[in-house]
């Protein structure tokens, strides 16, 4: 009775660990963290994977370009159903 008693607090253990991993696991994945610290396993044994993490990185850094004081994006649309009368005015 004690070996069987030993074998499910071993299962036990062992089942609750691999479900913290997993639940740690898409906790990470879903907050994004954890590239920095497998950054280093990465760039070791899977190389192509940490050129993938860095190319991400650099492109969430870069900001979108701001348009230029003359493009047509910056001008006033009439809103729809104003028929181009100006939106604070009586006309």
């Amino acid at each position: 009775m004690a070996e069987l008693a030993a074998f499910l607090l071993f299962a036990g253990g062992l089942a609750a660990t691999m479900g913290g991993l997993v639940w740690l696991g898409s906790r990470i994945r879903r907050r994004g963290v954890g590239g920095e610290v497998m950054g280093p396993v990465d760039e070791i044994f899977h190389p192509s994977a940490h050129r993938f993490r860095v190319e991400i990185r650099v492109q969430e850094e870069r900001m979108a370009p701001m348009p230029a004081p003359g493009d047509q994006e910056n001008r006033r649309r009439p809103r729809p159903g104003t028929r181009g009368r100006s939106v604070g005015g009586s006309g």
